[in-house]
């Protein structure tokens, strides 16, 4: 049984009264976005995310987190599922490691839409769910966030640390509280690979797309 953890009140950067939030997953976004409501901040849920593969694994992380989002009342801005572009960025990267030069351009591809989209619509704020992911680097989020704001001016990427006080248990506990798909892979084709090729020496089965979800279950297994 989990223990209820206190929030801690947020308050935006001062000069902005309003929220862009690129969210890559209901998971990721679920504490984040329980935390912004709590804290009384205006924001909206951006959801640009091309490098998910494939279509079948994109539809259910996105279906998800417009569910969430349509339970809080967060307006959902659902943008283009740009496979070929993303492709197109990725050649002669296919090899690279997790965390390495390709994830670099992932984020740097994601954040630029978002930061676009903000400034073509009202938004200074920008931010992302991303980094409350323990397997990500955060730094390279951060650094991938400044780098696509600082091509607008007047935009700014908010790059607070949502895994701090809490965040990353109450990540957890939201997820199973929810039953949200638990996904087994970052996201790409290539991530994909990877992690079957580990399961496979590891003498585990591939991964199967849409069967395992969180569940308070899971603290019974161990």
């Amino acid at each position: 049984m989990s223990n209820k953890l206190q929030r801690q009140k947020l308050s935006l950067p001062t000069g902005h009264d309003k929220l862009l939030l690129h969210s890559c997953c209901a998971p990721c976004s679920g504490e984040v976005m329980e935390t912004l409501i709590e804290s009384g901040i205006d924001f909206s849920i951006f959801f640009y995310n091309p490098n998910i593969h494939p279509v079948k694994e994109y539809e259910i992380r996105k279906e998800e987190n417009i569910r969430f989002a349509q339970k809080h009342n967060i307006p959902f801005i659902d943008c283009d599922y740009d496979t070929d572009n993303w492709f197109e960025r990725a050649k002669g990267m296919e090899n690279e490691p997790e965390k390495g030069i390709r994830c670099t351009m992932c984020f740097d591809m994601r954040f630029e839409r978002t930061a676009l989209y903000a400034a073509e619509n009202g938004f200074s704020l920008i931010s992302s769910s991303l980094g409350i992911s323990r397997w990500k680097n955060m730094q390279q989020i951060n650094d991938c966030g400044h780098r696509s704001a600082s091509h607008y001016e007047g935009i700014r990427y908010w790059d607070y640390n949502w895994r701090k006080h809490g965040g990353a248990v109450r990540m957890l506990e939201i997820s199973k509280k929810e039953e949200f798909y638990q996904q087994e892979y970052c996201g790409c084709v290539y991530s994909l690979r990877d992690t079957n090729r580990w399961r496979k020496s590891q003498g585990r089965d591939r991964i199967k797309l849409g069967v395992k979800f969180y569940s308070n279950a899971m603290d019974d297994e161990q």
